[in-house]
């Protein structure tokens, strides 16, 4: 299927192998670089690129991004969406690129579409690129793009973003200030100390806080922080597993303690989470 993708977006864009820049193909069904060679992309069938330039692995499974996609479909974090939308309308007056580093199956990715910012998304999880790309197919969103590719060396210009957004996603600070225009923002979004108490405390016999996140930028100044606070209940155990295994310690947890979910059909938990708001001085 032929794709077409917002000017914007496209002049961003750079290819992966020699960092010449990016254009569509006359059939519009790949990405062509400028370069002698020409090395071509091709957009798959559910409408992204895959623009990784080695076999990265990681990244989420399948599984991992069906939950997940179920679960924020659900309106369970919209809360947390419109406050990263709130700060993009708040600093981006006039609009502008946004670029979701580590996007996921791309949730917030287009919601900051439908609040017409241009938004291009990079993962190293295929699966969760594809459900990126077929989220934006089904609302209509043109002004998209959805990329597998690594955070830390994303095929985008010097100087392109007006924004980047960092949901739940590694922090890579070198590779962002890069990409920012000067003046630009960086939204990074973490747990706060009581993030999911009550989800912990049905699993844990003891239950610590959260700690501070330690990959903070350092090299561009902090203007804000924004904290999202609300109790959320979940009903039945398929969206209380859909949440814990979004977590970072579901991977830590043993099977015995896994299973102290198991037949719970609501629960009522914390949620806290920080924005930090950095801007890239001039």
């Amino acid at each position: 299927m032929a794709q077409r993708i917002d000017n914007r977006i496209l002049d961003a864009l750079v290819c992966p192998c020699c960092g010449a820049p990016l254009g569509c193909s006359d059939n519009g069904k790949s990405l062509l670089c400028s370069a002698p060679r020409r090395h071509c992309f091709d957009f798959s069938a559910d409408g992204y690129v895959n623009l990784a330039t080695a076999h990265h692995g990681g990244g989420d499974s399948k599984q991992a991004v069906r939950s997940r996609t179920e679960f924020l479909e659900s309106g369970a974090y919209e809360p947390v969406s419109d406050a990263v939308n709130k700060i993009l309308c708040d600093f981006l007056l006039g609009g502008g690129l946004v670029v979701d580093a580590g996007c996921g199956e791309g949730y917030y990715s287009c919601r900051a579409a439908e609040n017409s910012f241009d938004v291009i998304g990079f993962d190293l999880s295929k699966d969760g690129v594809a459900q990126a790309a077929k989220r934006a197919r089904r609302k209509g969103l043109s002004n998209t793009f959805f990329g597998v590719g690594s955070v830390y060396a994303m095929p985008l210009r010097d100087k392109s973003a007006d924004a980047v957004i960092n949901i739940f996603a590694p922090c890579a600070e070198e590779e962002y200030c890069r990409l920012l225009k000067d003046g630009g923002i960086l939204a990074v979004a973490y747990a706060g100390r009581e993030h999911l108490m009550g989800l912990k405390r049905q699993i844990y016999d003891t239950v610590y806080e959260n700690e501070e996140r330690a990959d903070m930028p350092r090299s561009m100044k902090l203007v804000e922080e924004r904290r999202v606070r609300f109790d959320l209940t979940l009903r039945g155990s398929a969206q209380i597993m859909a949440l814990f295994s979004m977590t970072p310690y579901y991977w830590r947890t043993s099977p015995e303690d896994k299973n102290k979910l198991l037949g719970v059909e609501e629960l009522t938990t914390e949620v806290d989470i920080i924005i930090a708001i950095y801007k890239k001085e001039i």
